[in-house]
């Protein structure tokens, strides 16, 4: 629950028709709204007039739609506006589609970085990137054609979010799960890699991981091959990655890595891994990337990574 305030309808300079304003750092666009006599919006502020009287997923609703904000792809500058369908019950207009945008809080999330919150925006994985809740962790010094501002009035909100960091993020190899715990894995996976994996051969456990994308979750990584008499050209393999709690598996993303056994590589920050696995054409590599508590999978690209030895089959 937050205490009223006023929101722009469109983003810096809140004319319609306008070509959102963005290569301005935080402070920048503080500075911008303080000659309006206003201020930055803070996160929740942001969240609440997005998600509406009737607490939305997204602006227009609760099922995603691709075209109406035009989300699922690279953001482009277009004007105010444009997109009519993309606004809130609010009548807030293109929170989503375009540039993310500053907010005044910081990330709050168990990070030491200094970073602070972006809301809003694109990506193509876009029913993730399009929900009113989805944020992005950026450097306030940053200045990006991708990122804009609006301004908010009245006064401020001070409801912050502060996430108990639970654990260093980071990327932990096992050399195995508790037994239920594979089981369970295991048994939950989509059909379709059962049916992939069986057409090698029985299911084997190769790989475990625990991934620590963010100081506050972790999920489980496994790597499976199906193996058989055939020989290692009908050998199938892949990785299952799934958040466990007490009373469920939930899965989150299944990966072919080929006739390779999946390894995995972090490019850098923990929030990104590469997947890389290959067959007897060579190694191919796919990006694996958290955000928001979903995963998204990358496209195939062929050509592993170097610093990462061959797997075994």
């Amino acid at each position: 629950m937050l205490d009223g305030y006023y929101i722009d309808q469109f983003a810096f300079p809140n004319e319609e028709g306008a070509i959102p304003v963005t290569n301005v750092s935080q402070s920048e666009a503080v500075a911008l709204c303080v000659e309006q006599g206003k201020r930055l919006c803070s996160e929740l502020e942001w969240e609440r007039a997005c998600k509406g009287p009737d607490n939305r997923t997204f602006e227009y609703g609760d099922t995603y739609r691709e075209e109406t904000c035009r989300t699922g792809r690279q953001a482009a500058l277009i004007p105010s506006g444009y997109n009519v369908g993309c606004q809130s019950d609010f009548g807030v207009h293109d929170l989503h589609g375009g540039p993310f945008e500053w907010t005044l809080d910081s990330y709050g999330r168990g990070s030491e970085r200094g970073e602070v919150v972006v809301k809003g925006g694109n990506a193509r994985d876009g029913e993730v990137a399009g929900r009113c809740a989805n944020l992005e962790p950026e450097d306030p010094n940053t200045r990006s054609g991708g990122v804009g501002f609006r301004c908010c009035a009245g006064p401020l909100n001070a409801t912050r979010i502060e996430i108990e960091k639970k654990f260093s993020p980071g990327l932990i190899p096992r050399v195995s799960f508790d037994q239920q715990v594979e089981k369970s894995l295991i048994a939950h996976l989509p059909e379709e890699a059962k049916t992939m994996l069986l057409a090698g051969g029985a299911i084997r456990r190769e790989r475990v991981w625990l991934w620590r994308p963010v100081a506050n979750e972790e999920l489980h990584l496994i790597a499976l091959c199906g193996r058989g008499p055939k020989g290692p050209h009908a050998t199938r393999c892949g990785l299952f990655l799934a958040r466990l709690s007490p009373a469920r598996v939930q899965p989150l993303a299944w990966v072919a890595s080929g006739q390779w056994v999946a390894n995995l590589h972090r490019p850098g920050p923990h929030e990104m891994l590469f997947l890389i696995g290959g067959d007897q054409r060579g190694s191919f590599k796919r990006l694996i990337r958290y955000r928001t508590g979903d995963v998204s999978v990358g496209e195939l690209s062929w050509g592993g990574v170097k610093s990462i030895t061959r797997p075994r089959h």
